[in-house]
């Protein structure tokens, strides 16, 4: 009963190990709730790892002030952290960048589930973590369970609160090692009450909210779970790579044998209360065997019981191979099962004894797995489940017609040859010409030429054979059984030859179709354009017209081309929404309202179903097992298709929405705040003015005209920036270019830059042979005086302006660079876009929109604009321009 090892489970384990040893290795230290000594073990382990000469730093460790974790991290080498600043304030976290430029054998880093600082490349600490092995560096990480991510609603309703910071399952799977760290429940209350978990303060807080004894034993539960759960799945990845058939009976799992029959019913029911009763897994089998008695009602039978089988919890699998006892048995043993359960008719003793039943059989293979056998009178159907009535196709009436005209010839060549060969050769052309017959692979017409030629011979080629032939004729009986033997042999060996040949070509169509629909739903976008491919592509492969019915807010109605001015009687409307709401298939074809002439299929996604798809065939005739197996798959993969692109414009949408409503927040508060300080200022100066009257003399009077001057100056170019960003946006951009000088332009714009300038010193260096530069002249005055203002907002008092223009042969390029603070890396790309202040900003005027004009006025232009840090100290903005073509 055993099998060669299969080359393509051994390719996948060589390309396994190979991307294994490219990339580092991840162990997770797993606890149910904070305190549990998850961090204490890390460290231990890494200081045991460093005795051995391993390299091993420390990237981020929060000791939360218990002194054990103090005293680990003092025999460590700990990385500095990097600083942030955000919003006035100084944050520290984890410095990716040292990290992978130190690249040490192993890095221990803290709390995996952890959100990052803003401004950092990776949002969450486990990206970070995922680019460290991704680069070939070991990890050691902590990990609580309530933060992985498909547990998140569990954890959620045991502890009464959601948990917003989550890791998702990939990275527990691409874990080399995960350690459970467990600590009874008592015990860890009573680390919590000596101040070992928290400190004081945090601790009475965590004590009465998550600290619950009830909550603690909830999630210890889920975290011995989830470890049982990988250890399971460690241990079959195991036994698979390694070939290893004996079972290890570690936990019980259950393999049920469904076939054809109504016995299988009776085998699933009682293999899902066992499997209930001892909470094991159990998966339903059902082996497809290319002989003569593989008929297309079995088939579909044994698929619509699988389903059965799945409704009722069960995985479902479809063998394929000749011997149904060593396809099951060896598959049992692949999956480490421990029970399996299998019918066995009860009949006579004497085909106890000729026939070895498949009960039998597999008892006597089974080795170390129980065969649980299930015994009973077979039950007769009197008449095919109206779904199930296509047979394999009688023998056609050409090759009987066929095997005539061979024979004839074959008697014809004896005829020919009769006074040239002896009797034994005679015969050897009649069993030519049978076996010959025989490859059509149709047992009846084989068996008939058999009959035929024996009779063909003994009448043309035997003289007196009425006379001579009798029971008592030894030879010629030999000759009769022995054509009818080889006949036979040859004729169910051609037939079961085609079967084989018949099944591969379909698993090799199914698996094109599948690569081909999903090749082309990869290469689309949108649900209109899924929908269109999906249907056109399944409605060419099965000859059939196909319509999809889309649910949105509960309601089921036609989407895409086909069927669109198609009206449902209220009868389809019923069988689409059962369909619909239970996930099952029904309609033509099927054992559920079968009189409908169209199939419907659910479009059943990871999630949920989408909708329903209608398949009407063109002729009348039932779709065979197979067809249905790849028409369910093609369904399955579109749902797919949809149901990931819904989630990504669902996920686009939200992020619009969060990126709107941040944009109208900032919009909100900046303008409140550019508003109000103007125009305070110029109450507050006009209220004075009032008060005081003819008692203020000239010169006080202009300063105070100054000022109003100024705010009411600040407040109209607020006022221009929004407008002037909405017409860059909304509108085509039309530019009024002409040639000007840049002197001009300069002077022009620094003219109102006077006061606020503020003691800071401006520098210009513009040759005086400058070629005129062609440009629309209010839209790059109004790029400079932004360009200007934004120096000043990022500079101090005292500090230089530099202005200077240069060319090259192509291009005017003008620079404004300051002595400010410089821009931070993170920044770089985020400079140039609507409401972004730098972080740096000491003041707390502007909504963000200059630098985001800037840019769009000099791409109107064809140039280009970018930013980046001087070498001796602040920012410098670049803004490059076309020149005009010299005409030759």
């Amino acid at each position: 009963m055993e099998k060669r090892p299969n080359p393509e489970q051994i390719l996948k384990q060589v390309q396994k190990e190979e991307q294994k040893a490219k990339t580092g290795k991840l162990k997770i230290y797993l606890g149910a709730a904070p305190g549990v000594g998850k961090t204490y073990a890390m460290l231990k382990d890494a200081l045991a790892k460093r005795a051995t000469g391993l390299d091993v730093i420390v990237g981020i460790v929060e000791s939360h002030g218990r002194e054990d974790i103090n005293t680990f991290l003092k025999e460590l080498t700990v990385m500095p952290r990097q600083t942030i600043q955000y919003r006035g304030n100084t944050l520290f976290d984890f410095d990716l960048d040292s990290a992978l430029s130190r690249n040490p054998g192993l890095i221990l880093i803290d709390e995996m589930a952890h959100t990052n600082a803003p401004g950092l490349r990776h949002s969450k600490r486990w990206q970070d973590i995922k680019e460290l092995i991704d680069r070939g560096i070991d990890v050691y990480t902590t990990l609580n369970v309530q933060h992985i991510e498909s547990v998140n609603d569990i954890v959620s309703q045991i502890i009464g609160a959601p948990v917003k910071e989550t890791v998702p399952d990939s990275m527990l799977e691409i874990a080399e090692t995960i350690e459970l760290i467990d600590l009874p429940t008592e015990e860890l209350l009573k680390r919590l009450e000596e101040g070992k978990v928290y400190i004081p303060e945090q601790s009475e807080w965590a004590k009465a909210h998550f600290f619950k004894k009830s909550n603690l034993t909830a999630l210890r539960e889920l975290a011995l779970r989830i470890t049982a759960e990988r250890v399971s799945s460690q241990v079959l990845l195991y036994r698979q790579d390694q070939g290893i058939k004996r079972i290890w009976a570690i936990q019980e799992k259950i393999l049920v044998c469904v076939g054809p029959k109504p016995e299988a019913l009776k085998l699933i029911r009682t293999a899902k209360r066992i499997a209930t009763n001892l909470h094991a897994k159990w998966i339903a089998v059902y082996v497809n065997t290319p002989t003569l008695q593989a008929h297309e009602q079995d088939r579909n039978n044994a698929i619509q019981y699988l389903r059965l089988a799945e409704q009722l919890g069960a995985e479902t699998r479809v063998l394929s191979g000749t011997d149904i006892a060593e396809e099951i048995l060896y598959f049992g043993r692949e999956q480490n099962v421990t029970q399996i359960i299998v019918w066995k008719e009860i009949r006579s003793r004497f085909k106890e004894i000729i026939f070895l039943s498949l009960a039998d059989k597999m008892v006597r293979y089974s080795g170390d797995i129980n065969i649980y056998v299930i015994t009973g009178q077979r039950e007769r159907l009197s008449t095919p489940s109206p779904s199930m009535t296509k047979l394999v196709k009688k023998p056609s009436w050409k090759v009987y017609l066929i095997s005539t005209l061979i024979l004839s010839i074959a008697t014809l060549i004896n005829f020919v040859f009769y006074d040239y060969f002896n009797t034994y050769n005679l015969i050897m052309i009649y069993l030519l010409a049978v076996s010959g017959i025989a490859l059509f692979g149709q047992t009846g017409p084989a068996l008939l030429s058999a009959i035929l030629s024996i009779i063909l011979f003994e009448v043309f080629f035997v003289p007196d054979f009425l006379s001579t032939f009798s029971l008592n004729n030894g030879p010629q009986i030999l000759t009769l059984i022995t054509i009818g033997i080889v006949t036979y042999t040859i004729s169910h060996l051609s037939l079961l030859a085609q079967r084989q040949t018949e099944s591969a070509r379909f698993y090799e169509r199914q698996t094109s179709a599948l690569y081909t629909l999903n090749r082309q739903l990869a290469s689309t976008r949108g649900i209109d354009k899924l929908i269109e491919t999906g249907t056109q592509y399944i409605a060419e492969l099965f000859d059939c017209e196909v319509s999809l019915l889309w649910a949105e807010h509960g309601q089921l109605h036609f989407k895409g081309k086909g069927d669109l001015e198609r009206k449902l009687d209220q009868k389809e409307q019923g069988i689409i929404q059962w369909v619909y709401d239970l996930g099952q298939i029904a309609g033509f074809g099927t054992n559920t309202l079968p009189l409908s002439d169209t199939l419907y299929l659910p479009l059943s996604g990871a999630q949920s179903t989408l909708g329903v798809l209608s398949v009407r065939p063109k002729t009348r005739e039932l779709f065979s097992s197979e067809q249905m197996q790849l028409l369910t798959a093609c369904t399955h993969q579109l749902a797919l298709a949809l149901e990931v692109d819904q989630h990504q414009s669902d996920t686009q949408e939200k992020e619009r929405q969060q990126h709107s409503d941040k944009l109208q927040n900032a919009l909100l508060q900046s303008v409140s705040h550019d508003l109000r300080t103007p125009v305070a200022s110029v109450l507050g100066i006009a209220g004075t003015l009032i008060e005081m009257g003819e008692k203020i003399d000239k010169k006080k009077a202009k300063k105070y005209a100054e000022s109003i001057y100024f705010e009411a100056e600040q407040l109209n170019r607020l006022i221009n920036n929004l407008f002037q960003i909405a017409y860059l946006e909304t509108e085509e951009i039309h530019l009024q270019k002409k040639s000007y000088e840049f002197t001009e332009i300069i002077h022009s714009v620094l003219s109102g830059f006077s006061k606020k300038m503020d003691k800071r010193t401006l520098n210009i260096d513009i040759p005086v042979d400058f070629p005129p530069i062609p440009l629309d002249k209010p839209l790059i005055e109004a790029t400079i005086i932004n360009l200007i203002d934004n120096a000043i907002k990022f500079t101090k008092p005292h500090t230089s302006i530099t202005i200077k223009l240069e060319k090259n042969a192509t291009h005017a390029i003008f620079t404004i660079a300051d002595e400010g603070p410089g821009i931070m890396i993170d920044e770089v790309d985020k400079l140039f876009e609507k409401f972004y202040r730098g972080r740096l900003l000491s003041t707390e005027r502007g909504l963000g929109l200059g630098l985001a004009i800037c840019h769009r006025v000099i791409n109107a232009h064809g140039g280009k604009i970018w930013a980046e840090n001087r070498p001796e100290g602040g920012a410098v903005f670049i803004f490059a321009l076309p020149l005009e073509k010299s005409s030759e």
